[in-house]
């Protein structure tokens, strides 16, 4: 096998605003895999958040290729990949979830089945994202409101964390009001202490919210976990819920885990912890950091898993150099092509390097 990795620059189609940042524009590095004539490809993106930088991302992808030239074959790649020895603890989740990708990728094109059937799913999934309105003003919180659900969008979900909660509550209130029959989700990214979180939940259940992400400061899962039993609304662990031995400390005690690839490691991983779950009464949440339509399909894959799914991404750039996924109408689905079902639109790349022989 040989690899190579490309940089490439993802703008937005406007900045996005969330309690602890705001977001114009990031850094999507590709992996791409070829064996025997047939290519398969990944994406990692780059996030202040996670301390990843495309510097870091294409070194680490280096390392990884390295290794994956000593493989005799995609599927023992993916076996050595997961086995801890391909990519080991240091190297960063989304790193070792591009990796896979690529991998899944490969095998689906080579063996002519879409991943979802690689990974034992029958049906092709089809399902209702949901679409990220960041912390703006009324006015427009309750246009953007309008305008996605006359495209088709039945689930909506509400950035919060202001300083004032009261300006959340309006804002949430302007795209109740814009947005009637939508299912609402809210995230205020951890911004809320426990005395306000258990203050604000049952006044944003009572304006029609269904799930709330993260109300307070990761760190603390205890107190997440003791929040959620006395909410009148389903509370969802996400930045309290990283991986594996996170989502087993609260199954059962929250109501949901919102499961990122790039932040659990991959298609694997994501497995590992809807099986931990499962019977729990704690149910997944499908969700994403923005990139392009290469970054999200691994995901999309998945999403028949998950009660609830937040995989719009891709819909926020100004430009997706990839299509395949879907997601203006509302719905986000698997293309019926082999591996992840995405294609490559006409795009300048910037850095390349070639890792490894034919």
């Amino acid at each position: 096998m040989k690899a190579a990795v490309h940089t490439v620059r993802l703008d937005l189609t406007e900045p996005l605003r969330i309690s602890r940042s705001v977001m114009a524009a990031r850094d999507a590095v590709w992996l791409s895999v070829e064996h025997g004539g047939v290519t398969g490809h990944g994406e990692a993106v780059s996030s202040v958040y996670y301390g990843l930088d495309a510097a870091t991302l294409r070194r680490c992808f280096a390392d990884a290729a390295r290794e994956l030239c000593r493989c005799p074959d995609p599927a023992a790649a993916l076996e050595t990949l997961r086995a801890g020895e391909l990519a080991g603890v240091a190297t960063p989740p989304a790193v070792r979830a591009a990796v896979e990708a690529a991998l899944l990728d490969l095998v689906g094109a080579r063996s002519g089945r879409p991943v979802h059937r690689v990974l034992g799913f029958p049906q092709p999934p089809v399902v209702a994202t949901a679409r990220t309105i960041g912390i703006t003003s009324p006015l427009d919180a309750a246009a953007q409101a309008r305008a996605l659900t006359a495209s088709g969008f039945q689930v909506l979900k509400v950035k919060a964390g202001l300083p004032d909660p009261e300006e959340d509550v309006e804002r949430l209130r302007v795209v109740r009001d814009a947005a009637p029959h939508a299912r609402l989700l809210l995230d205020p990214n951890g911004a809320w202490t426990p005395r306000q979180a258990a203050a604000l939940l049952p006044r944003f259940a009572a304006l029609g919210v269904q799930a709330v992400e993260q109300p307070v400061a990761p760190g603390d899962p205890e107190g997440l976990a003791a929040l959620a039993e006395r909410s009148p609304l389903p509370v969802i662990a996400d930045e309290d819920a990283v991986g594996l031995e996170d989502v087993r400390r609260l199954a059962g005690r929250v109501h949901g885990v919102n499961v990122k690839l790039a932040k659990c490691g991959g298609v694997h991983a994501a497995l590992r912890i809807a099986e931990t779950v499962e019977g729990s009464g704690t149910a997944l949440m499908l969700g994403c950091l923005t990139a392009s339509s290469l970054g999200l399909a691994p995901a999309v894959h998945l999403a028949g898993l998950a009660r609830w799914t937040d995989l719009d991404g891709h819909l926020l750039l100004a430009h997706d150099p990839w299509s395949g996924i879907g997601g203006e109408d509302g719905y986000v689905r698997t293309s019926g092509l082999p591996g992840l079902g995405v294609e490559r639109r006409a795009v300048r790349c910037g850095r390349r390097a070639a890792v490894g022989s034919p």
